[in-house]
């Protein structure tokens, strides 16, 4: 255990993280901020092939943030969404479903003074709440403190309009800086064990140090994991792994105070005048093809009315009965690899359909492997969670693994239906280590589908998740949207489908929560559903 493995493996197969070089920060904008990235790790690390390199450019070009200037600014000069405001352009105009509404929100300090330059981190959202409608807006950041919001008018009736500050510019500095110099700011550990000995160590993609470490390093795949050597046992003694716990006083006390509950963590933002519209519904000829609309510019993607999921690039089924999905999955085996945000598809299914009933394996409780079976219908449901870093209680060591492998091991065909999730438990680290796991998973699923075509791959997006001072430095929706977007990127022109979380997540008017509450997930598998079983129209 203690060679690198990754040596043994094609160049063009594995394309491993360099951690040692040195980056500035990779957020374009003028001015910048340079963060440094220390010399974190010395073991040694493939490089990346030309297209490779290319790739991750583009991704970290599609990730660029704006940066404050040069320079810490003080708190009462960051961004105060109480002194802010947005106002909505042309807001007595009469309006018609399908229009574009504008908005426009001007930030503004702790002192009242307008801020004069951007990177604010904005969330919008138009909503009717007796209509149990939503949908979400797309922030343009003009760089000088002002923001155009766009939404598409997608209802009748009166629509209001809602932005929240989730982090000031100041703050999302700082996580930048966390994210490139404090990636063992959530940590892990491995119980060892022999007989009546047993030692725990820390674990990570990477370990500071010059002590003795066992490497863990997956032989397929190349995915790197380390845990420090115990003083006693050998590697090959290591029993399972474990989330070791988040590290504290990552922030000085300036920094602190931009993340504060109720002051600068997702926070409304009020309107300077009011804050709806009034919208005219269509002629029956001018509405037949709103929701149906196609290529790369669409936006949103989908929206909400009287609770139920609408999408606007594809037509979607609600399987509002338990027979519709029996029917649908009939002769299927179902695969949920990822988190515990995919592992809620699994439950729902199985709570939800009265013939499908969960094959108790003895596994950890929320950890897994699970399985369910529906025998009358020939169904088959398994959730197996993905490899480290992953922050669940305790996972056996022979249960960690990666999902590449697992597709690999998958004939697949026109019956065997895959569903992945992967992004919250790599929100602590830079994003080479996201790009890598995304490469190694993208590659599978390639394979996967050349060997047999029919096989339905569907990934589920991140989601909006509730935030406080803790959360924000380890899982900020701010991390989450740029993981979210480098996947996008990655898999788009591969035959998966893409159920839209994200979206689903921030248009609802639900309180917004890591795990989604029944009525979205409710709505993600109608989505997903639709993907297995599209409607004959």
């Amino acid at each position: 255990l203690k060679e690198n493995p990754a040596r043994h493996l094609d160049h063009n197969t594995v394309s491993a993280l360099n951690w040692i070089k040195e980056t500035g920060d990779q957020q374009s904008s003028s001015p910048t901020t340079k963060t440094t990235r220390k010399q974190y790790c010395d073991y040694e690390h493939q490089t990346l092939s030309k297209r490779e390199q290319a790739e991750e450019e583009s991704l970290f070009a599609a990730i660029q943030w704006p940066n404050p200037p040069v320079g810490k600014i003080p708190f009462i000069r960051s961004t105060d969404p109480a002194h802010s405001n947005f106002v909505i352009v042309n807001s007595h105009v009469r309006f018609k479903v399908g229009d574009q509404l504008e908005v426009r929100v001007h930030m503004k300090d702790f002192q009242g003074k307008p801020k004069q330059y951007g990177g604010d981190y904005i969330q919008a959202r138009i909503h009717s709440p007796l209509l149990k409608a939503g949908a979400m807006g797309r922030v343009v950041d003009d760089q000088n403190g002002f923001y155009k919001v766009f939404f598409t008018l997608l209802w009748p009736g009166e629509v209001r309009v809602s932005v929240s500050l989730v982090h000031p510019s100041e703050g999302i500095q700082v996580l930048q800086r966390l994210r490139e110099e404090r990636p063992d700011r959530v940590y892990f550990k491995s119980l060892f064990r022999s007989g009546s000995t047993s030692e725990t160590t820390v674990c990570n993609v990477c370990l500071p140090g010059n002590l003795p470490v066992c490497n863990f390093t997956d032989l397929y795949t190349g995915e790197p994991w380390f845990c420090y050597k115990p003083r006693k046992l050998s590697c090959a003694s290591r029993i399972n792994h474990a989330k070791g716990g988040y590290q504290k006083g990552l922030l000085t006390p300036s920094e602190s105070l931009f993340f504060q509950t109720d002051v600068n963590i997702k926070v409304p933002v009020l309107p300077s005048g009011p804050d709806s519209v009034t919208v005219e519904p269509l002629g029956l000829t001018e509405s037949a093809n709103l929701d149906r609309s196609q290529g790369p510019a669409v936006f949103p993607l989908g929206y909400y009315y009287q609770d139920e999921w609408r999408p606007r690039t594809h037509w979607i089924r609600h399987f509002n009965k338990t027979a519709d999905i029996s029917e649908c999955l009939q002769g299927k085996v179902v695969h949920f690899f990822g988190d515990s945000t995919i592992r809620q598809w699994f439950e729902y299914l199985t709570t939800f359909v009265p013939d499908v009933v969960e094959f108790h394996l003895g596994s950890p409780k929320n950890v897994g492997p699970f399985m369910s079976v529906d025998l009358k219908h020939n169904v088959l449901l398994k959730f197996r969670c993905h490899g480290p870093p992953i922050r669940f209680t305790t996972v056996f060591s022979s249960e960690l693994r990666y999902i590449a492998n697992e597709l690999n091991g998958i004939v697949g065909g026109r019956n065997t239906v895959i569903a992945i999730t992967i992004w919250s438990h790599f929100s602590t680290f830079p994003v080479e280590v996201y790009i890598r796991r995304l490469r190694n998973i993208r590659r599978s699923i390639i394979l996967l589908l050349d060997r047999s075509p029919k096989t339905l791959v569907v990934i589920r997006t991140a989601n909006v998740q509730e935030l406080g001072p803790e959360v924000s430095l380890f899982n900020s929706d701010w991390y989450s949207f740029q993981l979210d977007t480098i996947m996008r990127k990655m898999f788009s022109g591969i035959a998966v489908f893409f159920v839209d979380a994200w979206e689903m997540s921030l248009a609802h008017y639900l309180p917004h929560n890591l795990h989604p509450q029944d009525i979205i997930i409710k709505n993600q598998i109608d989505a997903f559903l639709s993907f297995v079983c599209p409607s004959d129209t």
